[in-house]
């Protein structure tokens, strides 16, 4: 019968239906991004566990993960964001340099949000998720190899933005601590972005688990019909900043209006094609959702083509 202290320290970070991770598992690499994903930041009572063993939020791994497997359009929801915000805030005030080019409309959005959970469990509680939250002693002992638990199991989801529907959700687990960069396809310049996930026993026990639950959730998302046509239609368009210019912002089924009087409606969106209609600032048009080089496709009560975005306003 072990001693209360040495069970006490044998922890395991557990989650229900737990997946054997692989030896030698490699990060899944998709063809087509299933579309923009937003990493979500772990609840307190998660980032408590992570602290424990001085871990970081794993919303940077995470998001490395998904970036170097090309099946996500990764986007900075973490702490960056606060920088950005920054930023945006002293172009508003007009502290902008002219030509900077930053305004309204032209940030992206997500399609899918990922959130990481992550349970403890002393090896006697008698059922998982039994001491959730527990504590360890500085001085309760180390397992073999310096690891303060025995194995770790995380959990993923993903859902939907739009429709807050769970599209995907998987489980992984780990027990050895030779987790390498080199499995993500990071270079050892990303060390310090990753902290303890690199460099201590229990952050690269907990790094191979997540590996091994993001292969598993990908291969999930491709086996779904659903998600491999999300992929098929998905177009990452104006990723960069330079393609992206500052405007307002349109939703499929908005109904506009010209600003002005004579507005040209044209059957292609570029200069010099053919007229389909002129355009009077009493005129109704609904946005058809398809936005091209500064134009935007409309249908109005007479005729459908494409106007320039510039020209019209939200009615």
């Amino acid at each position: 019968m072990l001693h209360p202290i040495r069970a006490a320290a044998i922890l395991t970070l557990v989650v229900a239906l737990p997946l054997v991770a692989q030896d030698g598992d490699q990060l899944r690499k998709c063809d087509k991004p299933f579309g923009a994903l937003a990493v979500s930041e772990p609840q307190q009572q998660y980032l408590t566990i992570f602290q424990r063993y001085q871990l970081g939020s794993p919303a940077a791994l995470l998001r490395t993960m998904a970036m170097n497997s090309k099946c996500f359009i990764v986007l900075e929801r973490g702490v960056a964001m606060q920088n950005v915000q920054q930023e945006r805030a002293l172009a508003g005030s007009g502290a902008a340099q002219q030509g900077s080019n930053m305004g309204g409309g032209q940030m992206k959005l997500a399609d899918f949000v990922m959130t990481a959970t992550i349970q403890v469990a002393s090896s006697n509680s008698g059922g998982v998720g039994g001491a959730v939250g527990g504590l360890i002693g500085h001085g309760a002992g180390l397992l073999g190899g310096g690891l303060k638990f025995k194995e770790a199991e995380t959990s993923l989801l993903v859902s939907d933005v739009r429709t807050t529907v769970q599209v995907a959700a998987a489980q992984g687990k780990a027990k050895k601590t030779d987790f390498g960069l080199g499995a993500i396809g990071v270079g050892g310049g990303a060390i310090g972005a990753l902290g303890g996930y690199t460099n201590t026993p229990e952050g690269k026990v907990i790094a191979a688990s997540y590996l091994d639950n993001f292969n598993k959730l990908v291969d999930q998302m491709k086996g779904d019909p659903a998600m491999t046509a999300r992929a098929d239609k998905f177009k990452p368009e104006a990723l960069s900043g330079d393609e992206t210019k500052a405007g307002a912002s349109y939703a499929e089924g908005d109904v506009l209006a010209p600003k002005i009087d004579n507005i040209k409606l044209y059957a292609d969106a570029k200069d010099g094609a053919k007229e389909v209609a002129t355009l009077k600032k009493t005129d109704e048009l609904v946005f058809m959702g398809q936005e091209k080089d500064g134009y935007l496709k409309v249908q109005g009560s007479n005729a459908e083509g494409w106007v320039k975005k510039t020209l019209v306003t939200k009615h």
